[in-house]
């Protein structure tokens, strides 16, 4: 569409067609302040986010967003900074940059990071090519397989295809962990890097971490953290220290920037010291005129995002981390475990938790299966519904292990009170399941959009 603006009628004018331009002027000149501001504050209420309601989407961290970061970022000095100003009239910048590097390496046990990806699949496609980057230069270039365990986030497969490597899918056992022998079974001089999170999305913790580290250096690979379970051992455990060689951080997780629907986010990315010269440039380094951007040497694997990163994102986790300091760090995976553990108990009460034997960490997943064959409820009926009390649902039909999936996260900054209404709400819920099936069923019925044909959407969008 061709847009100009003549100065002589001091008005835009287009080449829409008729039939879609206003036939009379837009009346908002005549409406009183108050019908305006109620206007779109009714919009804004339309949206179930964080900040209006409970939002225990598992696997995400979806967690209040402090408004301090939010304060920070709209400074003018910091919200005008242009990347292309000279290092010298943006010290204070950098010195922001410089100083989030060096915190999330000391929380993740790596001795490099790299702030530029822009999500979390951003930086695994970052850090996977810099493992491929890695093994070119050791003249090790058939090591082109990615091994990814059976319930990893969906992510990590799509990253390691795009990265030009080839998936290789490692079993769990039965009690939700790193199947250790079909894990060797698939080792080998093929084997470039294992992704793994952990705790893994069933919420459990890998209690043979060490070894499996072990067994993949053994073979010549590289281990791989997957970021996103990171709320759950925030200040207690490192990735480095169980043995991991590379580690993506999701901001818009565990270090409460917000999600922004989708982006923008920020995934930095942190490497031991030999993976560190593959990592983007350029580099931040430190001189005797303060902060200074150096080129990346020929070992990089070149720019991966321009400018800073997502820099004002990148504050908001720098602020949120001056605020909590080293004890608070450690409190927030304290409180997101005991939280997620007094949720599972009362939860167990009315669903099954199928992996739920013992202790979970940040987040557990109960199941939904014995309602549906007993009275025809899916775990997508029980998330609608949930949807029409003003709470967001959890994750479900995720991970693929638990058949009717609910996985549920409360995250470290919900009171018990929010949990209790929360397990009251579900019961509600399962009972309505029983009694009268229709009604979840139908569910959204008190929501701007009501049951949409899920399947037709995704085969065949709308895009216009």
């Amino acid at each position: 569409m061709s847009l100009w603006f003549d100065t002589a009628r001091s008005h835009r004018i287009t080449s829409l067609p008729g039939h879609l331009r206003r036939r009379a002027p837009l009346l908002i000149d005549v409406l009183p302040e108050n019908d305006l501001v109620r206007h779109h504050v009714n919009l804004s209420r339309k949206n179930l986010c964080v900040d209006s309601s409970f939002y225990p989407l598992g696997s995400c961290t979806m967690k209040y967003s402090s408004k301090a970061g939010e304060a920070a970022a709209a400074e003018r000095g910091f919200f005008q900074a242009h990347p292309w100003q000279p290092d010298t009239e943006v010290q204070g910048v950098l010195a922001v940059l410089a100083e989030l590097q060096a915190d999330l390496a000391a929380l993740t046990g790596m001795d490099a990071v790299c702030l530029y990806p822009a999500a979390g699949a951003h930086g695994e496609l970052c850090a996977l090519k810099a493992a491929r980057q890695y093994f070119r230069l050791k003249k090790d270039t058939g090591r082109l397989e990615v091994l990814v365990p059976e319930n990893a986030h969906g992510t990590n497969p799509a990253s390691a295809s795009m990265a030009g490597l080839r998936v290789v899918v490692v079993k769990m056992n039965s009690a939700g962990r790193v199947d250790l022998p079909d894990l060797r079974a698939k080792l080998s001089n093929r084997t470039a890097v294992l992704m793994l999170t952990n705790p893994n999305t069933l919420g459990l913790f890998e209690t043979d971490i060490e070894s499996i580290a072990r067994e993949v250096h053994a073979a010549g690979g590289l281990l791989y953290y997957d970021g996103a379970n990171l709320n759950a051992i925030l200040g207690r455990v490192r990735p480095g220290d169980m043995g991991f060689d590379m580690v993506h951080v999701n901001l818009h997780k565990t270090f409460s920037i917000p999600h922004g629907a989708g982006g923008p986010g920020a995934g930095p990315i942190g490497v031991k010291a030999h993976l560190a010269p593959c990592l983007p440039g350029p580099y931040l380094t430190k001189s005797m005129f303060g902060h200074v951007w150096t080129p990346a040497g020929t070992e990089s694997i070149g720019r991966f995002h321009s400018a800073y990163g997502n820099f004002l994102n990148l504050m908001k986790a720098w602020v949120y981390l001056r605020l909590l300091g080293d004890d608070g760090a450690r409190r927030v995976s304290l409180a997101a475990v005991l939280n997620a553990n007094y949720l599972q108990e009362k939860i167990k009460q009315i669903l099954p938790v199928p992996y739920g034997a013992g202790r979970c960490m940040h987040e557990f997943v109960a199941s939904a299966q014995t309602i549906k064959e007993n009275f025809g409820v899916s775990a997508m009926d029980i998330a609608k519904r949930i949807l029409d009390e003003g709470i967001y649902a959890p994750t479900v039909y995720f991970p693929l292990l638990v058949r009717e999936a609910l996985m549920i996260e409360p995250t470290e900054t919900e009171r018990r009170e929010t949990l209790d209404h929360f397990v009251a709400l579900m019961k509600l819920i399962v009972e309505e399941a029983a009694a009268h099936p229709d009604r979840l069923h139908d569910a959204p019925v008190r929501q701007p959009v009501r049951r949409v044909d899920e399947v037709r959407a995704a085969r065949h969008p709308i895009l216009k």
